[in-house]
């Protein structure tokens, strides 16, 4: 409309954008079909392979950045080169007649176009792959598993497709309103300078407005979402005390209250699986104890121990809860030893000791059964290893020093002290004074010298749980350790 065009050349022109029409669509379906293969040969086969499924989810989710490098590259330059080219030839052949400046502004108006189409090309490239995504997902989910995600790969980054759109929005339908002016300019032979002066300052404007317009949609758009983010890893990590601040008044807010709320949902339900677990191992540990009247609070009594002595040396909160649930569980196994020996009232045998001494390791084949398998696995050693001694004469391995697991090692002292302060059918329980007396003796021999001098100290020190009336009499007490001691590793 803007071109003086002489009687037979808009023919010419429709010849020429008609054949650059042509050449764009052919080289922008070659390529176009080689974008969407690996989708193509996914449909085609009969039975997908993890690999082809991948390929097709990952080539879906780039088909947005692809639209736009196919708009920019075949099909602006599929259409542009031959239209040059033929313009070029046929003013060559005077079959038209259009000023080298007005083909430059061509050119560049083009490249403009093409710009915006490539905008709206890629969100509507980005709505209309969800279906498939959805389609190769379930190729996925009907066969092997694969797990199919990006694995928080970024693709586009938010503030980039926000600055580049609003850049995009905002500047270039000024540019082509100054082209398209100077054209009609030129075509009624009026002069440009002034015009030129004028166009160049709103397009400075235009363009910094556009620039900081986007700069700061960007920033606001990637702000909550980098926080939303960086509370993710915390909770990832096993952190469910976070909550993202709720500083916006827009669609974020709406996203930020989702976030807190489904952590604080999560931090509930963690509570409450914690609250069943734990009294899922107190009722087993209160189910082994109920089956001797004697040993009632037995296995409550041994975690209080082993805990005491654990904060008294630092453990962390981690390893606090391990070796608590282990002090519970530690005597299961003698669920699976007959009553007939368990409540014996006289002298175990040698054959009756020996079925005593498997509770460790039957202890440990038990938890082994219950699922899942991980979450147990820390509990087992500290069951196998808690009759295991500091010199290597215990049972069932016959570890020694620091072999022992640090569980079994901890467990072993606070056992060893409430067995020999529990009345039992066949003996009275002995005073603390002697008990303590015992674990000192044994320190480096029968149990950990660190831990049995750590719970000595916690429970007051050998010189407080000896009244002074009692100090008189602590080479009796002594002389009979040795085989006070011995009856402990038979029945304990």
């Amino acid at each position: 409309m803007s071109l003086d065009l002489r009687p037979g050349q808009p023919a010419v022109i429709a010849f020429i954008l008609l054949l650059s029409a042509i050449c764009m669509a052919a080289i922008e379906g070659v390529v176009m079909y080689r974008h969407l293969k690996p989708i193509r040969q996914l449909f085609r086969m009969a039975q997908p392979d993890a690999a082809a499924v991948r390929h097709a989810y990952y080539r879906t989710h780039r088909l947005p950045g692809l639209a736009v490098g196919r708009i920019m590259g075949p099909h602006l330059l599929g259409f542009a080169l031959p239209a040059v080219i033929l313009t070029l030839t046929f003013r060559h052949l005077e079959w038209i007649h259009i000023p080298t400046s007005q083909l430059i502004i061509a050119c560049i108006a083009s490249v403009l176009i093409a710009s915006l189409h490539a905008l709206v090309e890629f969100f509507l490239t980005a709505q209309a792959i969800r279906p498939l995504l959805l389609t190769i997902q379930s190729y996925a989910d009907t066969g092997s598993r694969i797990d199919l995600s990006l694995k928080g790969k970024v693709l586009v980054p938010i503030p980039i497709k926000f600055q580049w759109s609003i850049f995009v929005i905002g500047t270039l339908p000024v540019i082509l309103f100054v082209l398209s002016t100077q054209v009609r300019l030129s075509a009624r032979g009026e002069s440009s300078t002034g015009y030129w002066a004028w166009s160049a300052l709103v397009l400075i404007v235009s363009l910094g407005f556009a620039s900081f317009a986007a700069w700061l949609l960007g920033r606001n758009v990637k702000q909550p979402i980098e926080e939303l983010y960086g509370m993710m890893k915390f909770v990832r990590k096993g952190n469910l005390s976070v909550a993202v601040p709720d500083l916006y008044s827009d669609e974020f807010s709406r996203l930020v209250d989702g976030f807190n709320h489904m952590v604080h949902g999560l931090a509930e339900r963690e509570r409450m699986n914690e609250q069943l677990l734990q009294s899922y191992f107190s009722t087993l540990a209160a189910a082994l104890d109920a089956r001797d009247p004697y040993t009632a609070g037995h296995s409550q009594r041994v975690a209080a121990y082993a805990l005491m002595i654990g904060r008294a040396e630092g453990l962390g909160s981690a390893d606090l809860d391990v070796l608590h649930k282990t002090a519970l569980l530690h005597d299961i196994g003698k669920i699976g030893v007959r009553d007939s020996v368990l409540l014996k009232e006289g002298k175990l045998t040698e054959e009756e000791f020996g079925q005593i001494k498997l509770h460790t390791v039957m202890g440990e084949n038990i938890l082994r059964q219950i699922e899942p398998q991980e979450a147990m696995a820390v509990f087992l050693p500290g069951v196998r290893s808690h009759h295991e001694r500091y010199d290597g004469k215990g049972y069932p391995d016959g570890l020694s020093g620091e072999e022992i697991p640090l569980m079994g090692r901890i467990i072993a002292v606070a056992d060893a002290y409430d067995a020999m302060t529990s009345d039992r059918p066949y003996r009275k329980g002995m005073p603390a004074s002697r008990a303590l007396a015992i674990l000192e003796e044994g320190c480096g021999t029968q149990w950990d010298p660190q831990f049995a001098q750590t719970f000595i100290r916690s429970m007051g020190g050998l010189e407080q749980a000896f009244p002074a009336a009692d100090l008189a009499d602590r080479g009796g007490a002594e002389a009979s350790r040795e085989s006070d001691t011995v009856k402990f590793s038979k029945r304990a």
